[in-house]
């Protein structure tokens, strides 16, 4: 239990830098590229600012993801044996390619501004941000294969690999790319839109800085719109690919124990999720539709589904919390639905010549402020939605959690989980005092001074 505590502590914290260095990059190159193609100055020092943002999420996010590859030697030695053979082309492609381009590629960026070509230091943040995604993509191939295990054999109790392209090629992969990536696109949209209306509102009306910020926030809030919703498209398609190879995750999502043909969804249901609810919001029909586009689809329930595991696998339970993986959906699609509205109300709110009365509005800058916490909690709960789901799989049908942990002494444990907690909760301290400092930096102080700019910076990768 305190192994699955301790892994699930620093997946989340990693994972609250990974989806917004994968977005930021992106944002970054794009604004770099608006102020290339348009030689516009406002557009450049946007992408010089929201810059530094990127690099201190790149250096917290590689150092907070480092401990999970040593965690899965350390407290999961026998996952690690049985994985072994299958996780060490994904992950070695992704150390060997995608990590040394990002870390290649940021310097030359970081350190050959108004040395490079203007074109070779745009194609610089480029190649950074195509390397943040092939990083996502290799590591969730790994992920992948655990929730749906292809191209490999049991040779001797492990999991030997026959055919990498059919890793590759795994739809749960593919499904789950795309839908990661999109969610990294709408926390880094959402994030320069909370910190643009903010610095707006803060700008004297008379600033040359406030226009550009102005422009950062309409900008930004038809990015997060436009990628949320292609989050919820992906993730559409995502709930029909769990369906066929997850089931009892989706039944658990739904808290549905019987199989039904034209299964309702549940927006909401408070008390016994299997008994008598005291109060619970349901549409017809709605999740035979999402599981397979049929009006009175089939959808198996959990008992349904436990019966048939008891009869395949052996006796035990292979029913996931329940409670957890329904709320943690719901969480995950709450967030997603508040984003989608919070960024139209935006667009709406701005049209024209509105933006001047927008800014007025106290509650609402503090409201789009406050959105910045939104694809968090929606990355953060989607997330434990996957993994917890699984279980009491580690990888889906060939090895149960309980299987894969080390035998490593309570104490141990709980002295290294406390150790985690104390050491991450200072970084996250320290990680959220530098961006609020950077956020708050001028829009025109850009390090002209070179030796000043690149000692800050090499302190800042140190």
């Amino acid at each position: 239990m305190l192994a699955r505590w301790e892994f699930s502590v620093v997946t989340v914290f990693h994972f609250f830098f990974v989806p917004l260095t994968i977005g930021l990059a992106f944002v970054v190159a794009f604004m770099q590229t608006l102020a290339y193609a348009r030689h516009d100055r406002d557009w450049d020092r946007l992408s010089r600012y929201f810059g530094r943002l990127l690099l201190i999420e790149m250096a917290v996010g590689i150092v907070t993801g480092i401990v999970l590859e040593f965690q899965f030697g350390l407290n999961w030695s026998a996952f690690s044996i049985f994985v072994g053979n299958i996780f060490g082309a994904p992950l070695a492609i992704e150390a060997l390619l995608a990590f040394f381009m990002e870390s290649t590629f940021i310097g030359l960026w970081v350190f050959g501004r108004d040395r490079l070509p203007r074109s070779l230091h745009l194609v610089s943040i480029w190649m950074v941000s195509l390397g943040t995604v092939l990083s996502a993509f290799f590591i969730l191939a790994a992920n992948s294969w655990m929730q749906h295990p292809v191209g490999y054999r049991i040779s001797h109790g492990q999991a030997v690999l026959t055919n990498f392209w059919a890793v590759l090629a795994n739809p749960v992969l593919w499904g789950s790319f795309v839908h990661t990536v999109l969610g990294a696109f709408a926390t880094a949209g959402a994030l320069v839109l909370g910190i643009s209306t903010w610095r707006a509102r803060r700008e004297p009306a008379g600033s040359e800085h406030r226009p550009a910020f102005l422009q950062a926030t309409r900008w930004s809030a038809w990015f997060t719109m436009v990628s949320t919703v292609l989050v919820a498209v992906s993730g559409d398609v995502q709930a029909r690919l769990m369906d066929v190879y997850q089931p009892m995750k989706m039944a658990a999502a739904e808290a549905l124990y019987h199989t039904e043909s034209g299964a309702s969804f549940s927006l909401l249901t408070i008390g016994n999720l299997k008994n008598q609810p005291i109060f619970q919001i349901r549409i017809p029909h709605l999740l035979s539709l999402i599981a397979d586009l049929s009006w009175d689809g089939q959808v198996k329930g959990i008992d349904n589904l436990q019966a048939a595991d008891v009869a395949r696998y052996g006796h035990g339970s292979y029913i996931p919390v329940v409670p957890l993986t329904y709320w943690s959906f719901r969480a995950m699609v709450g967030a997603g639905i508040c984003i989608i509205l919070l960024s139209a109300w935006v667009i709406w709110a701005t049209r024209g010549t509105r933006s001047e009365a927008f800014l007025a509005k106290r509650w609402g800058t503090r409201a789009v402020v406050a959105g910045i916490a939104l694809p968090f909690i929606a990355n953060t709960t989607g997330w434990v939605f996957t993994e917890a789901g699984r279980q009491p799989w580690v990888v889906n049908g060939l090895m149960t959690v309980a299987k894969g942990v080390s035998s490593v002494t309570t104490a141990d444990m709980a002295l290294t989980l406390g150790a985690f907690v104390l050491v991450y909760s200072a970084l996250g301290a320290l990680d959220a005092w530098l961006f609020v400092r950077a956020s708050k930096r001028d829009l025109d102080d850009t390090g002209h001074d070179e030796g000043h700019a690149d000692a800050e910076v090499a302190g800042l990768v140190y």
